[in-house]
């Protein structure tokens, strides 16, 4: 009895299809997970010794369940005195206060708290599946010793499942698997070091509609950035995405063109 065996041709077309159909998997998971950062936007400039509006950028990312809490915790070594959430709605916003070990100085008046965590729990709205929600805060002042604040997140969805995103990027290693939110900081300027005058331990009138006054106007113009220029990781993730199904999409036809060829 004679056995056929597959010709040498057959065997690399079909490893040739194999190998992209595995590029394409590899690269839409990959894509799939740089979209799913959650993440820190400045609306404008935040500059050291300053006030800042940013958003705070929470994908979804499950098939299968959705978002109903987020938790996003500042740095009480670098402690900001004011935070304040803007309204979003279907979601209700907690500040947290914590007592800090050593006092701050503002415009010389010591501050003994700064705010350490803002949260949001959903209330009549849920980020669903293949959805994200920004949640705007209001910051200030910024340090002005430190180049980069670290805002960790903790993300609650609601099958019990909570997706922490605390890792600090270490110098030179490969961006870990749930990153922090990192907002940078730019060098002072006269605009925003001279700012509002600050209180005692919570904003005053006057320090509350100067910040909002400058994040208004930062708001506008972050918006209109935002609209024209996409965040540049997810434009990124994306052409590797194109990529990836491209290159998928080729192998797969070359095996089969491959084999049709030799089976007449």
């Amino acid at each position: 009895m004679t056995v056929s065996r597959p010709s040498s041709s057959r065997l690399s077309a079909s490893r040739v299809a194999l190998a992209g159909g595995i590029a394409l998997s590899s690269v839409v998971l990959l894509s799939g997970t740089a979209f799913a950062h959650v993440s820190v936007q400045p609306q404008g400039e935040a500059a050291k010794g300053g006030y800042a509006t940013v958003n705070i950028k929470v994908p979804n990312e499950r098939d299968n369940a959705s978002t109903v809490k987020v938790e996003v915790n500042f740095p009480l070594d670098h402690p900001l005195a004011s935070v304040m959430p803007q309204p979003v709605p279907g979601w209700k916003a907690e500040v947290t206060r914590s007592k800090l070990s050593k006092p701050l100085e503002l415009h010389g008046k010591k501050i003994n708290e700064a705010v350490s965590k803002v949260t949001w729990t959903a209330d009549g709205s849920k980020i669903g599946p293949g959805q994200f929600q920004q949640f705007p805060l209001s910051l200030g002042r910024l340090p002005e010793d430190a180049d980069e604040l670290v805002i960790k997140a903790i993300q609650t969805y609601d099958n019990k499942d909570v997706v922490r995103w605390i890792e600090e990027q270490k110098e030179g290693a490969e961006e870990p698997q749930f990153p922090a939110p990192v907002l940078k900081l730019s060098a002072a300027s006269d605009d925003h070091h001279g700012g509002a005058t600050a209180p005692s331990g919570a904003p005053s009138a006057s320090a509350s509609a100067s910040a909002d006054d400058k994040a208004g106007h930062e708001d506008k113009t972050a918006s209109h950035k935002e609209t024209a220029a996409p965040d540049s990781s997810d434009t990124t993730a994306r052409i590797l995405g194109v990529l990836g199904i491209l290159i998928g999409v080729a192998g797969v036809a070359f095996g089969v063109l491959a084999g049709r060829r030799r089976s007449l």
